[in-house]
């Protein structure tokens, strides 16, 4: 069967993670990570994929997803793709659709590779064979003390490039955003690239007011000055600023990475909403025919083999709290040596499996 065999069988579980304490950016706060995983069955194998959503993303997998792909060839992963877009029109296709979508997905890709015994490196094809990490965290929450020690885990990490949130209390705290941003370049020396997040708290003059410190701060990087759906606002600030504007992790489908395109330096991906590997990957190459670098958004152990698959790709989010959670979630989570991590070239798939002491943080 040119389609290879048919799936016959999925199953989801969802798994909560607490935080250590509540956590927030300038717009949200939260005390959990929810990861909605997929099992998907086909010829005695299985593939493994998951999404950071809502339970609910459990519920449109069973009541819309797992009718379209079942009896698909475990080939035909573009197809199955097609078939659940469709399958969720009424619902809408983005947002938490668009999060079950990618669970589907990254299993269905795991699973074509396990089926015919290669890593997911080699479905895919590999331009390198490590994919370089940023630190991620700096939570507006923190103490000096916790932020400390988050840098001082980066620099074991060997990261060349660290980020923190700012846009603290809805943008309404500027001179302790500012003065966070010099207290990470003190903790992390001279050498190391400044990253700011956020995450949509500013108007875009006040955006554009901070950006000028952060410039004077050689910040090269500021992530959603203002809300990713105010692409008048990103391309004034791109056009006012040195430092690289980034957004896109919210991004769906090509329709809202084509907007965002012309007014970012980089694109942000994340593999678990923009429609699992084969949108990541759809994304990347729209990215790459206009001359943009791809950075990939958290869920690192998900990433580590999509993001060697491309050759625009400039570097992946090692998230405090997915980088806590994964090691938790599945065993074969990949970690980072010399600020790089390397994607799994040995096993079948992606190789990795859900953890046995997973069941602790399992509620559904």
């Amino acid at each position: 069967m040119s389609g290879g065999p048919p799936i016959d069988g999925l199953e989801t579980a969802v798994y909560r993670f607490p935080t250590p304490q509540p956590e927030a950016d300038g717009t949200l706060t939260w005390d959990a990570t929810v990861a909605v995983v997929v099992a998907l069955h086909a010829g005695e194998k299985t593939g493994l994929g998951w999404t950071y959503s809502s339970a609910a993303a459990a519920s449109v997998i069973h009541d819309k997803l797992a009718d379209a792909v079942t009896g698909c060839g475990a080939f035909d992963v573009a197809g199955g793709w097609s078939a659940m877009h469709r399958a969720c029109r009424n619902l809408g296709t983005r947002g938490l659709v668009t999060q079950a979508i990618s669970a589907v997905d990254i299993a269905w890709w795991d699973l074509e590779a396990r089926l015919l015994n290669v890593p997911l490196t080699a479905l895919m094809g590999q331009v390198r064979t490590e994919v370089p990490v940023y630190g991620s965290g700096g939570f507006t929450t923190l103490t000096d003390e916790q932020l400390a020690d988050q840098v001082a885990k980066w620099q074991s990490a060997g990261c060349a490039a660290m980020k923190i949130k700012i846009g603290e209390a809805g943008g309404t705290r500027v001179y302790r955003d500012l003065t966070r941003v010099q207290q990470l370049r003190d903790l992390a020396g001279p050498d190391v690239e400044l990253m700011v997040d956020a995450n949509g708290a500013y108007s875009t003059g006040q955006a554009r007011r901070v950006g000028t410190e952060l410039d004077q701060l050689s910040v090269a990087w500021f992530e959603e000055p203002v809300s990713s759906d105010d692409t008048a606002g990103l391309a004034n600030l791109k056009a006012a600023l040195n430092c690289d504007i980034a957004a896109g992790e919210y991004a769906a489908d090509l329709y809202e990475i084509g907007h965002l395109l012309p007014v970012v330096d980089c694109l942000q991906l994340d593999v678990t909403r923009c429609g699992g590997y084969t949108g990541w990957l759809r994304g990347a190459a729209l990215a790459q025919a206009h001359n943009l670098d791809v950075s990939a958004h958290c869920a690192p152990a998900l990433h580590a083999t999509v993001a060697a698959a491309i050759p625009n790709f400039r570097h992946l989010e090692w998230f405090t709290d997915h980088a806590r959670l994964e090691p938790l979630l599945v065993d074969g989570a990949p970690k980072p040596v010399n600020g790089a991590i390397r994607p799994n070239t040995d096993q079948p798939g992606h190789g990795m499996q859900i953890s046995d002491s997973a069941a602790e943080w399992c509620i559904g």
